[in-house]
């Protein structure tokens, strides 16, 4: 019945190129700026990661839907993305754990989601294009949609952990865990609450805007900057956090725009990548171990390789294989280390949970 309501929908990126599809079935108009995950499954994982908010997700793989959602798989409260571009979407599910079908999940939360695309198109497009804004709509006026289109903000530049973070402080595991952790929520993943409480952890979640005397009053045994979205440059609060932290120098680790906001603490630049890094298989070097790590990964901007190799305080620490950009970084003499990755996946591998271990053996050390 679903698919006798579907009307054509157009993707139309910035650049006037124009892709057709098939609506999911609800009318309506979405923005953002089109980006790709190469992940084969944890679609709702994705969809529900604040990292991903003010994008267009593009999914290459060809089936989304097909095994419905599950209120325990998800990354926030709600989905974050702006809209859904994919090749096939399955209305029906067949997974026995399945609570419900994803076009009802979309339809709850008014996702706009646009499918029937040549998806491999797409991405070969925008892979050599770089990202750029784009909107799906069911509308057909491609003039009112392209001056439409102009005033959506770019990516650099924009904050959007304000958009993300949450509104007040809360707390996370067991109160009677011996190791207490502020963290910076700048777009923050249930999953790195839900590995730091595996650990032995009691974490206090702060807003964007918190101060570094709001998170010391909690009295933490260490603190922690959290993914999220956004340009991390216009995050001069939180910079002025991590500054803060190194000073006194206490146990500090920051993932993907964390780790971009303690670069950005110490004088190393940051910039915005062609495409960025999206998917669940991003191989990663450790140059510590020499050990290899398949990652899961999700941004558009990083850490200038060359800005830590050549500042006097810090060591590279990973490295991405694929195209040598800057994985990871340490401070050498202060107890601060971070990576542009997610150790703690969902979706992904574990080959890189390590990371929490270290983060609370640093902390281990300092109490002694």
């Amino acid at each position: 019945m679903k698919y006798t309501k579907r009307k054509k929908a157009i993707l139309l990126l910035a650049d006037g190129t124009v892709f057709e599809g098939k609506s999911i079935g609800r009318d309506g108009t979405a923005f953002g700026e089109i980006c790709y995950n190469t992940g084969m499954t944890g679609y709702q994982e994705v969809f529900t990661d604040p990292s991903y908010f003010g994008q267009l997700m593009l999914t290459t793989n060809a089936h989304i839907g097909n095994y419905g959602i599950n209120d325990e798989e998800v990354e926030s409260d709600s989905i974050k993305i702006s809209g859904l571009v994919c090749k096939n979407f399955s209305f029906n599910y067949s997974r026995e754990n399945a609570q419900d079908s994803l076009d009802n999940y979309f339809e709850k939360q008014n996702l706009m989601a646009i499918s029937d695309i040549d998806t491999r198109a797409v991405v070969r497009y925008i892979r050599d294009k770089g990202a750029m804004n784009a909107v799906i709509s069911t509308e057909t006026d491609l003039n009112m949609l392209k001056e439409k289109l102009q005033s959506v903000p770019n990516m650099e530049g924009l904050e959007l952990a304000s958009k993300v973070s949450t509104k007040e402080t809360y707390c996370f595991g067991d109160e009677n865990a011996p190791i207490k952790i502020s963290a910076l929520d700048i777009g923050i993943k249930k999953n790195i609450l839900r590995n730091l409480a595996n650990r032995g952890c009691y974490i206090k979640v702060f807003p964007y805007n918190a101060s570094f005397q709001d998170m010391k009053t909690f009295n933490p045994d260490g603190y922690f900057l959290s993914n999220g979205p956004g340009d991390p440059n216009p995050l001069k609060e939180a910079q002025e956090i991590a500054k803060e932290i190194i000073k006194e120098d206490l146990p500090l680790f920051g993932i993907c725009l964390g780790h971009q906001v303690i670069a950005l603490a110490n004088g190393i630049s940051t910039y915005k990548m062609h495409n960025g890094h999206r998917g669940i298989n991003h191989p990663v070097k450790n140059i510590i171990s020499g050990k290899g790590e398949i990652t899961s990964q999700n941004h558009g901007f990083v850490v200038k390789r060359e800005d830590v190799e050549n500042h006097e305080d810090f060591e590279v620490t990973h490295i991405h294989l694929n195209d040598n950009t800057l994985a990871g970084m340490k401070m050498k003499n202060k107890n601060c280390f971070s990576v542009q990755y997610h150790p703690e996946a969902s979706p992904g591998p574990h080959d890189s949970s390590y990371l929490f271990d270290q983060f609370i053996d640093n902390i281990k050390v300092s109490k002694v």
